[in-house]
């Protein structure tokens, strides 16, 4: 089977709410199912983060076509071993092809973006290109999903809505949560308002012993070096829980996972860290973060 999904790849490639209730309600979070799975053996999990800047408008047109996208999941997967995504700016169609393309026993779970406008009205956000339905984040596991579920943040009152979606993995007994966190000025109606730093609390009060967190969150490290936004940064992030390129216990760094230089997508737990990596990749304008823990 592993070695048909590589004559795939290979064959591709060379043809190649303002408030929380409103978007609780309005954005749809959608589970999907790849088929059965069998039973988790490896003592290992290897999870990874990768914004795939698979939304067209969102200056995404020469960062690869939706199929070489695909194919860099999938070499993840098979080459990488990760068993585990948490993936941000991804279209419908995008993630049930690759969990298509994943085969049977692969899971998703998908959460739209949507605009608020200042009437308070919610418009889902639609991929371009023809047929690729919403933009959103998501999950994609080798395991089943389950207790999926959207945890309420605080949202732009005016602007587009992100968030943070989270499930089990009941195999694994682990919980995994993906954030894509707001950009500075992304209120509309109020520039200057920052939302990051109740966001990173809201994401880091869903975590217990055995939760991963990660994904897209639109800031550099709260180093030494980033006075600026360092603030936004609960106290405790880096103490009670070891971020996947955090070198020692005390250090607030890592390496560039974009392709301005700077770090934004991050992957935290309390698990035993026993590995991460930086995967760069031309398909997209962030580089995939992969993280390895033990049970």
């Amino acid at each position: 089977m592993i070695h048909s999904r590589r004559r795939r790849r290979f064959a591709r490639r060379a043809v190649v709410c303002a408030t929380v209730v409103c978007l609780t309600l309005l954005a749809t979070s959608v589970l999907r199912d790849g088929g059965s799975s069998g039973t988790v053996t490896s003592p290992r999990l290897r999870i990874a983060t990768w914004n795939l800047c698979g939304v067209e408008q969102w200056g995404c047109r020469n960062t690869g076509t939706r199929q070489e996208k695909i194919a860099v999941i999938e070499d993840l997967a098979e080459s990488d071993g990760v068993g585990t995504f948490l993936l941000q700016e991804v279209c419908t169609a995008d993630l049930d092809r690759a969990t298509a393309v994943l085969g049977k026993g692969w899971h998703s779970a998908f959460r739209a973006y949507a605009y608020r406008d200042d009437r308070g009205r919610l418009t889902p956000v639609r991929c371009t290109g023809g047929g690729r339905g919403r933009a959103g984040f998501a999950l994609l596991s080798s395991s089943p999903l389950s207790d999926v579920a959207p945890i309420p943040s605080r949202q732009p009152a005016v602007g587009l809505q992100r968030g943070i979606l989270c499930a089990s993995l009941a195999a694994r007994d682990v919980r995994i949560c993906n954030a894509h966190l707001s950009v500075v000025g992304a209120d509309h109606a109020h520039p200057s308002w920052e939302y990051r730093d109740d966001q990173l609390k809201t994401l880091f009060a869903a975590a217990d012993a055995r939760t991963v967190i990660g994904g897209d969150f639109n800031s550099s490290p709260p180093s030494a070096s980033n006075r600026t936004y360092r603030w936004i940064w609960p106290h405790d992030a880096y103490d009670r829980y070891r971020e996947c390129d955090q070198r020692a216990p005390g250090s607030r760094t890592g390496r560039a996972t974009h392709r301005s230089g700077v770090k934004v997508d991050y992957l935290f737990t309390r698990l035993d860290r026993r590995g991460c990596s930086v995967r760069r990749t031309r398909m997209s304008d962030h580089s995939a973060l992969v993280m390895t823990v033990g049970r």
